[in-house]
């Protein structure tokens, strides 16, 4: 069964009629006679499915030309590269499957390795989903099923048996509606302050299978995360010449902007300072004030992501001081329309920056307090500090016990998300406290890494016969 997802606004209004608890569990599990939980688990591509190499190829004609090989290059490493770089080709898919009709701000491409540590404006270390390049209103089956979907795809990859896979993603689908089942419960307040910060990770861990193992993993993590901050950064992305601090050139993936080559339309130092100027108007005044302290010296285009590359990204370096020991650098990413507005609607922002700030500031407990946006040249960018205590989980070297446990804490994490935005004890009740969502949600997943694969062997079949050139290694 499928069920047409219409555009509407996310609950919140302040004179909305209030209910009880159960009234609206009620509610959420009235919604499976429209869509019954079961019906999730199925995926057969539709007979008119766009070719996914097409789709790929039109989301690259606003992309940097000269990047696009590198983009390809990297999506044919494996099916697992292949599906981070392709949320536009699920986003079509998606919206041909079953949902519940429970909207909430979700984040358009939920998978394993958009999921981190990083500093929180008080300067702890928090984990959260991280990239919110697609975020908008929409189901939030969406960004379950393409977690679920990583999770199979990357178990695979790891070289784990199809039972090891299987029981990692049935336990990262339990977890979320566990933790969905934990927020019906808060109060609103309390379900909006929840945060995930290492010392909640490592009590987490206690719980789990393999805690030892993911209590190293992430105390190694952790430290290894303080350490890359902007006075880290500092001597590693820059050098000296004429006695002015510059960013390093390390071409194909940072270089700086040619004035005499009009034709690759990048950003440059002049047209930063022309940015700034929007961008400190999407910051609250007090945030304005800091940035005033600092003087941009220098902007270097840089090749960031898989999905991301061709998107034109810059850094800049700014000074606090003559001295050179209070640097800061901001990364300015390229927002176009999120993949997924074909099918729930066009976004309310009229600038997509302001789209994926907002995004992010709902979806995360904490956020740079640096983020904002801007306009340039008819293009719309976001901006916030790079590198900030940043950093990733190495999926590919875990066991399947980590893995597993790793997994719980970003469905853990996804749930808090979707929990802020929307209603959680409506998406309880229609989640239930049985597994057959998560069954069915698992028969998806796995259907879907099917597709995948295909999907990643029609690139590796396009690269061959010269229709897309791809550069690898970089």
């Amino acid at each position: 069964m499928t069920t047409t997802t219409t555009p509407s606004t996310i609950p919140g209004e302040w004179t909305r009629d209030l209910t009880s608890r159960a009234e609206r569990y009620a509610a959420g599990k009235a919604l499976r006679s429209n869509a019954p939980r079961s019906s999730h688990g199925e995926w057969v591509p539709d007979p008119e499915r766009p070719d996914p190499i097409s789709l790929l190829e039109e989301s690259n004609k606003t992309r940097l030309e000269q990047l696009v090989p590198i983009r390809y290059g990297r999506m044919s490493m494996s099916p697992f590269a292949f599906f981070r770089g392709s949320a536009d080709i699920m986003a079509s898919d998606l919206a041909k499957t079953p949902v519940s009709g429970i909207q909430a701000q979700i984040c358009g491409d939920a998978h394993l390795s958009n999921f981190g540590v990083y500093a929180s404006p008080e300067r702890r270390q928090v984990f959260d989903v991280n990239d919110f390049d697609e975020t908008l209103a929409g189901p939030w089956e969406w960004d379950v099923k393409r977690l679920a979907a990583s999770v199979v795809v990357a178990g695979r990859q790891n070289g784990y048996t199809a039972r090891e896979s299987r029981q990692a993603v049935v336990r990262c689908v339990q977890r979320y509606r566990e933790s969905m089942q934990q927020f019906a419960l808060m109060n609103h307040l309390d379900v909006w302050y929840f945060h995930l910060d290492v010392e909640s990770i490592l009590a987490m861990a206690r719980g789990m299978a393999g805690r030892k193992e993911l209590q190293k993993r992430v105390g190694r993590a952790s430290a290894r995360a303080s350490k890359r901050t902007r006075l880290e950064t500092f001597p590693k992305l820059t050098e000296t010449v004429n006695g002015q601090y510059r960013i390093k050139d390390e071409p194909p993936l940072i270089y700086h902007y040619d004035k005499l080559d009009t034709g690759k339309d990048n950003l440059d130092t002049e047209e930063w300072r022309a940015l700034v100027k929007d961008y400190l108007a999407s910051l609250p005044e007090e945030r304005r004030m800091i940035i005033f302290r600092y003087r941009s010296l220098d902007v270097a285009q840089k090749v960031v992501g898989v999905g991301s590359v061709g998107t034109r990204c810059a850094i800049v370096l700014a000074l606090g001081g003559a001295e050179g020991d209070d640097p800061l650098f901001m990364q300015i990413k390229e927002a176009s329309a999120s993949v997924l507005e074909p099918y729930v609607g066009a976004s309310p922002y009229a600038n997509h920056g302001e789209r994926v700030v907002v995004g992010q500031r709902m979806m995360q407990a904490a956020s740079d307090i640096l983020l904002g946006w801007m306009t340039y040249n008819g293009r719309d960018y976001y901006a916030r500090q790079l590198r900030d205590m940043k950093f990733s989980a190495e999926v590919e070297t875990m066991d399947p016990v980590l893995f597993t446990a790793y997994v719980e804490l970003c469905a853990a994490t996804l749930a808090r998300a979707h929990a802020r935005t929307s209603d959680a004890a409506q998406i309880s009740g229609y989640l239930g406290k049985g597994d057959t969502f998560d069954r069915a949600i698992a028969s998806f997943a796995e259907a879907y890494a099917d597709q995948m694969e295909r999907d990643h062997a029609a690139l590796l079949a396009a690269i061959k016969e010269g229709r897309v050139q791809a550069q690898t290694g970089v």
